[in-house]
């Protein structure tokens, strides 16, 4: 079995405490104590969750999205995929951390939706 590895950690403001990036081969997770927030290997409540909100946007025009937290991206890549050119989206990420992770060691899970001219963080 592959050990999991601690990448890196952060602290959650206001007293929330730590959270730390990990990784086992290819899979990442994200985790609060022995806590699991969020993995790479489940995603499909975050996909369901943009394409639901892209779904009942279809057809407007400049749409603009607010995406609480970005956690490992999945919400974001979805709602960019379901949303036209002319949208507008927002990632309000509490833990700077998180976005620097997105950017550094879970970069390959991004694939560039942080520099999509669409989204703001």
């Amino acid at each position: 079995m592959i050990p999991w590895v601690q990448l890196d950690m952060a602290e959650v403001p206001d007293g929330g405490g730590t959270i730390t990036l990990m990784r086992r081969g290819d899979e990442y997770s994200i985790r609060a104590g022995a806590v699991t927030l969020m993995s790479s290997r489940t995603s499909s409540s975050e996909i369901a969750l943009a394409e639901v909100a892209c779904e009942r946007l279809s057809g407007r025009k400049k749409c603009r999205v607010l995406i609480g937290g970005y956690g490992m991206g999945f919400t974001l890549r979805a709602a960019l995929a379901g949303l036209g050119a002319d949208a507008q989206i927002v990632v309000a990420e509490l833990v700077p951390a998180v976005i620097r992770w997105a950017r550094g060691p879970m970069a390959e899970l991004t694939a560039g939706c942080l520099d999509d001219p669409r989204v703001t963080t």
